[in-house]
């Protein structure tokens, strides 16, 4: 498996990301570490996780992070894993109060650094932005972070694109690195932003794709599958309360444009044996720019499922097909 070169970093990764929201939380710790081990196994490398994961539950904060930091510690395979965090997330209770000063950042890099149990985090991402703070300020603190020894290199997630351009900007006129890669919420299976209950985050969009196109920033989306929409689409679950988080018409993804998607989908599937899987991941594995999808699977099943996406390559009339 040929790994995937972020542009303006060092790191090498897998073409998938393992997502860690639920390790040592809604998975226990004998299925975390083996989901991990498994991934590692598999030929994965890149590993992303954040302080807030997981304090929405009444749970210890940060398990996700404690998690994989008891499995690097014990695996003693830090080398093999390009470590991947983020911080400055507002508090949940108090959404609407940015938490991004100097003060902010750093001590939640500190924090998680302490429950990672390492040195230094490949690439940290701020999770959140603060458009009334400058960029210059911010990006000077994460630059001496790096200086610091503390990140190699850095990122945003959900911030919007004139705010990223403006970033890289501020950077390449003063001599900082700056954005390594962009995480946004970005998916086959497109989201309606007007039912989305955290207005904080950030979608792909026209004018992002754009820029993306143009900088060759690397994109990492998040709920690269829409939470498993067209697989339970599929099968009937869409509007079955035990059908999982999907579950009825007020769900970001439930549209009529994905309806016409799922149909397309499945076409692809007859003619290639596809599986739903490894259509909606390969759509995002062959945009015309650095695209490392993060999957969040909840069992091995399902990990194993997304690992098979990998290799899968997908035609330009393909993807051309799949959007229209």
């Amino acid at each position: 498996m040929d790994l995937v070169r972020l542009p303006h970093s060092e790191l090498n990764v897998y073409p998938i990301c393992l997502g860690s929201g639920p390790l040592g939380s809604t998975i226990d710790r004998s299925d975390s570490f083996r989901m991990l081990d498994t991934y590692l196994a598999a030929g994965g490398n890149f590993i992303d996780t954040a302080k807030v994961y997981a304090d929405w539950l009444p749970i210890e904060r940060s398990m996700s992070e404690k998690t994989i930091g008891e499995w690097l510690r014990q695996r003693g395979n830090r080398s093999q894993v390009v470590l991947s965090t983020k911080g400055a997330h507002p508090d949940l209770a108090t959404m609407h109060i940015s938490r991004m000063s100097p003060a902010d950042i750093t001590g939640d890099l500190d924090a998680s650094l302490e429950h990672l149990g390492v040195e230094t985090i490949d690439i940290y991402w701020l999770h959140r932005d603060d458009p009334s703070r400058p960029v210059s300020e911010i990006l000077e603190t994460l630059a001496g972070q790096v200086q610091a020894g503390k990140i190699r290199y850095f990122g945003c997630s959900n911030w919007k694109t004139e705010r990223i351009r403006e970033a890289q900007a501020y950077a390449a006129g003063h001599g900082l690195p700056g954005f390594s890669g962009n995480q946004m919420m970005w998916s086959l299976a497109a989201a309606d932003p007007s039912r989305l209950a955290d207005k904080t985050m950030a979608l792909m969009d026209p004018v992002m794709w754009r820029y993306h196109l143009e900088s060759g920033l690397a994109a990492i989306p998040y709920t690269s599958q829409g939470g498993g929409y067209f697989t339970k689409l599929a099968e009937n679950r869409v509007n079955n309360p035990a059908g999982g988080r999907v579950t009825n018409a007020s769900s970001p993804y439930d549209t009529p444009q994905n309806h016409t998607r799922l149909e397309r989908i499945l076409q692809i599937s007859s003619q290639t044996g596809l599986s739903i899987t490894q259509i909606v991941l390969g759509y995002l594995r062959v945009q015309p720019f650095i695209t490392v999808p993060i999957v969040g699977p909840k069992s091995l099943a399902q990990l194993n499922d997304c690992l098979t996406a990998a290799e899968v390559r997908l035609t330009p009339e393909q993807v051309a097909f799949l959007e229209h």
